[in-house]
Formats: C-alpha cells, sequence, structure tokens
C-alpha cells in the first residue's frame, strides 16, 4: 500500500470516528446541556403575569381581565356528584382521587377493599374515587358502565386515557374536586398500582412537619395543621431534564429551556390541602401545559409560590416488604399484583400500621 493510500485510509477512518462520536454526544444530549439556561438566574415559564392578583381575584369570584392560556375543557361522562355533598355541617377528611387505567378492574377492586375503603374509620369521613378517561374499545366501555353501576365511585372523562395525557387526567381531577367536592380538608392523589396506608395520612396530616418523630417519642400531640396551609406533599424530586434524543421522557431546549426543573413531587402519591389544591388548580389557567403531570405541578407550585414537602415515607419506588418496614410507611410504589396489595394491606392492617 502506497504512503497517499495509507493517508488516505486513515483519515478515513478519523472521519468516521469523529462523526460517530459526534452522533453519540448529540444522541446522549450533550450538546444540548451546553446550550441550557441557568434556572436559578432565568427561569420563567408561560404566561408572564401578576399571578397572586389572579388567585385573589377567582377565589373572590372577581372579573379577570387576563384571559386564561390553558382551560381544562372535557366533559364527565360520570361525575360521582354523590359523593361530596359540600355540606360543610359533614365536614370530609379525606378524599382519595385515584388515577386509574381502564382495564385495571383487580387493582380497584382490591383498593376498595384495602386503603381505599371508605369507612375505614368511624369517626374519619374519607371518600374515594377513581378517574378515567375513554378509550375505543367498546366492550371494555361497557365494563367500565357496569362497574360505575356497581360502585359509584367511577369518575369518566372523555379525553384518551394515555401516558402522555396523564397531566389532563390529573387537572381534571383538579376540577372535578371544585365543581363537585371541595369540603374536604386533604386530597391525596395516587396511582392504583400503590400500597397506602390510611392511618398514617391521618398522622402525617395531622402534623406533618414531626412525622413520625412525634408518635416515636410518644408525645401528646395537640398540633393541629391549620385549615389556611397550603400543603403539597410528598417525594420531592430536584431533577435536570432528560436530553437523551431516545428517552421516553426526552424534553427540547424549545419545551424547556433551563438545566434544571423546579422542584417538584412525583405524582404517583401526593396530599394536597383544600388550600393548595385551589390555588394549583386556579394557577393552572396561566400556565402552559406540560405533558408530564408531576414537572406541571411542580411548574404551577413553583408560579404560585407553594414550595413542596418532602417527606421520606413517600416511597416512589417498592419499599422491601417487613413488617417493621411499613411502620410509617405513607405509600410505596410497584403493586402492580392486586393480591399482593391484598395480603400486605391486611397484614399491615392487623398489626396496626394501615
Amino acid at each position: 500500500m502506497s504512503f497517499r493510500n495509507l493517508i488516505l485510509k486513515l483519515k478515513f477512518k478519523y472521519i468516521i470516528a469523529v462523526t460517530a462520536i459526534t452522533c453519540i454526544v448529540y444522541v446522549l444530549g450533550l450538546f444540548t446541556h451546553l446550550l441550557e439556561e441557568d434556572f436559578y438566574l432565568k427561569f420563567t415559564y408561560p404566561y408572564n403575569v401578576n399571578i397572586e392578583k389572579l388567585l385573589y381575584q377567582l377565589h373572590n369570584n372577581e372579573s379577570v381581565e387576563t384571559t386564561p392560556i390553558n382551560v381544562y375543557n372535557y366533559k364527565f361522562l360520570s361525575n360521582c356528584r354523590q359523593k361530596c355533598t359540600n355540606d360543610h355541617k359533614n365536614q370530609i377528611k379525606l378524599v382519595y382521587i385515584v388515577k386509574s387505567s381502564l382495564d385495571n378492574f383487580k387493582h380497584r377492586n382490591a383498593i376498595r377493599q384495602t386503603w381505599g375503603y371508605e369507612r375505614r374509620f368511624s369517626d374519619v369521613q374519607i371518600r374515594t374515587v377513581f378517574i378515567l378517561g375513554i378509550g375505543n374499545n367498546a366492550d371494555l366501555q361497557s365494563k367500565i358502565n357496569n362497574e360505575y353501576l356497581k360502585y359509584r365511585d367511577i369518575v369518566q372523562i372523555n379525553f384518551e386515557d394515555s401516558y402522555f395525557n396523564n397531566t389532563i387526567k390529573t387537572m381534571m381531577g383538579f376540577k372535578w374536586v371544585i365543581n363537585f367536592c371541595y369540603n374536604s380538608n386533604f386530597y391525596m392523589f395516587v396511582d392504583d398500582d400503590y400500597y397506602i396506608s390510611t392511618r398514617n395520612i391521618l398522622r402525617f396530616i395531622r402534623n406533618p412537619t414531626n412525622y413520625p418523630q412525634y408518635l416515636t417519642n410518644n408525645e401528646l400531640d395537640d398540633f393541629e395543621l391549620p385549615s389556611d396551609v397550603r400543603l403539597y406533599a410528598g417525594y420531592v424530586f430536584f431533577s435536570s431534564p432528560h436530553r437523551h434524543l431516545f428517552s421516553k421522557w426526552y424534553v427540547s431546549l424549545h419545551e424547556y429551556p433551563y438545566h434544571l426543573w423546579p422542584p417538584y413531587v412525583t405524582a404517583g402519591a401526593y396530599i394536597l390541602t383544600r388550600k393548595a389544591l385551589f390555588d394549583m388548580y386556579h394557577g393552572s389557567f396561566y400556565t402552559k401545559h406540560f405533558r408530564f403531570d408531576d414537572i406541571y405541578l411542580g411548574l404551577i407550585a413553583k408560579k404560585v409560590a407553594i414550595e413542596p414537602f418532602h417527606c421520606e415515607h413517600f416511597h416512589f419506588y417498592k419499599q422491601t416488604y417487613t413488617d417493621g418496614n411499613y411502620k410509617f410507611t405513607i405509600a410505596s410504589h410497584g403493586y402492580e399484583s392486586p393480591s399482593e396489595l391484598l395480603k400486605v394491606w391486611n397484614r399491615q392492617k392487623s398489626i396496626g400500621n394501615a
């Protein structure tokens, strides 16, 4: 091989190598990260407006001159109006709003028998509803209709039930509260593959900042969370956007240009006070839609100045089961098996933790 041909061959290999590395760097989003803007210095998110003034006007039914940029105008096909009478003489303590998939009948039945059972405590008013979208399977819809007639706990809305519509499902859950169930102190949004301890939720919402210390110290706790507190609580994340082109959670710079997300609570399980829910719902009118529901709620919380409250006893992963591990557990993800949920919850109930 001549020296010239050898040089050409080496150049070709070099070009191939550089091209391959460039493609890998591009696909992994490393170039994109270099172009991100600083969240702490430059963060804004549409719509830029005096949100505090608008919230005051909306809460007091005053006329609002600023037109909303985001309204979730979907239709309630079933609304479970009877669940909450909105009668303040019968104050509800806690409402479970379960985000469920259309065909998860066994999951819903397991929840009805365990943590979603409304008469779990005779002295505490609890309500449970399941939020569903719609599909294109007539037989499946017929089964859902029959389920609704039997249990009267299905809130169904006419949007396509899919992963990337979870923000719509969440915000229509907020809208359901505003329209049909605004007389509860607390609302818990939760996915249908979670273990939940109602007993520990009631302990937590009594004194979030000292849970579970006030229990382990055997203190007589007279504290009660004030009704005007804006609590948005769960497992809080501080993370960066995915720039990997083939990631399920890929986000472009055009969609979100900053190097960090606002702090947000994982969407699988979180608790809101009535005040926080109302402020975040009205804040959504002036917050551009985002396809990931946990990120969207974090964006709204940032705009309406609610700081997410972190509690390590909300497990976004599956908490390894032992009797002791679940003593103070509020929520644990990963219960795809309804029979496992029944087994674990009944065991925890028997030892006084559920």
